[in-house]
């Protein structure tokens, strides 16, 4: 069993930890809790920090055929592109650093279009960080445009991308994908892309969808392909923890939705798992509320996520679509800790 004592004292610089000993500690909330602790300490300190950054969701028109999605039971819309410059020079205006950019996926959409967008933004606000495009995304227009991804990623680049959303995993587990998102990319896709993304010097995120059918042992082998990636590119930022929210959709239908403690656990697990080498762990507001977001903070969360100022794809229906940085630095403080503002690839704002 692994000593929670050397870790808190700086014994170990690099932690490998097997399946079976993170089951254990899973059943063991206290010592999961106190260790997620320790190796945040390690790692982050007392900071936690947010992005100032606005979400852009420029269609809901999609062929997908995911069962958890909420995104698509409102009225159908496509942004033109005066309304999303309109949404960037807002942002701007507003003070944020990101604008993050992903849609459905619009059948008639190429590369080009997607493109375009950027383009649009970047001609005319150059100092906003372009976080765009999910890798189910980028396989969609690289197959409607008869490129491969790396050529996708190439003109993606070009266009004033700067970072990816690591979203589409959701668990990156093929049976359960097949059941919860049958039509969407497979376990071995998504990590090519993700991985090629990295190998072009363009950083992600990565994410975990989970409180829904998936078991203990399919989150766990979700976050060692993670811990696998990272250590063969080092391109990850974060991971973002995204509880399932069962309204509206499909799957809230016959799945369970995750408790509060089980949330809280998934944070503090994640951090032991992937320690040292992803050192971000986001607990995001959207979807566990604000309040369970800012208590995630203790148990192994140092960053909370974005302002957004709009968000439609999915979000707890109690939570508006939007943040402001003064009530993420209150919700930060009131944990005792130190707010930071920081960019999208975590330097300081």
């Amino acid at each position: 069993m692994i000593s929670d004592v050397s870790i808190a004292s700086g014994a170990s610089k690099s932690l490998q930890i097997d399946c079976d000993e993170l089951k254990r500690l899973w059943q063991q909330p206290l010592r999961l809790f106190r260790l997620s602790n320790a190796l945040r300490e390690k790692s982050c300190g007392d900071v936690v920090s947010f992005v100032v950054n606005r979400n852009i969701n420029f269609t809901n028109i999609c062929i997908g055929t995911c069962r958890f999605c909420s995104f698509k039971h409102q009225k159908s819309f496509t942004l033109t592109s005066e309304q999303i410059l309109e949404r960037a020079g807002e942002a701007e205006r507003l003070g944020a650093t990101e604008i993050c950019l992903q849609g459905g996926l619009a059948p008639g959409m190429m590369l080009e279009d997607y493109c375009r967008i950027l383009e649009t933004i970047h001609r005319d606000y150059p100092r906003i960080h372009l976080h765009a495009y999910s890798p189910m995304e980028v396989l969609h227009m690289s197959r409607n445009s008869g490129v491969s991804v790396r050529d996708a990623l190439l003109e993606l680049k070009k266009s004033g991308l700067g970072s990816l959303p690591g979203t589409a995993a959701e668990i990156l587990v093929d049976s359960v994908r097949g059941k919860i998102c049958p039509d969407k990319l497979r376990v071995k896709e998504w990590r090519e892309i993700i991985t090629a993304a990295h190998n072009l010097g363009i950083h992600t995120t990565s994410t975990m969808l989970f409180g829904h059918i998936e078991s203990l042992d399919d989150r766990l082998r979700h976050l060692q392909v993670l811990k696998e990636i990272q250590l063969e590119t080092g391109g990850f930022t974060e991971l973002v923890l995204l509880p399932f929210i069962s309204d509206n959709n499909n799957l809230g239908r016959i799945a369970r939705s995750a408790d509060l403690l089980d949330r809280l656990k998934m944070h503090a697990l994640s951090r032991v798992a992937l320690y040292p080498d992803i050192t971000n762990i986001q607990a995001s507001w959207t979807k566990l509320g604000r309040e369970t977001a800012a208590a995630a903070i203790e148990w192994g969360a140092n960053d909370l996520g974005g302002t957004l100022m709009d968000e439609a794809i999915a979000r707890n229906a109690r939570e508006a679509p939007s943040i402001s940085a003064a009530d993420l630095i209150e919700l930060i403080e009131g944990r005792g800790r130190k707010a930071v503002q920081r960019t999208t690839l975590y330097e300081r704002a």
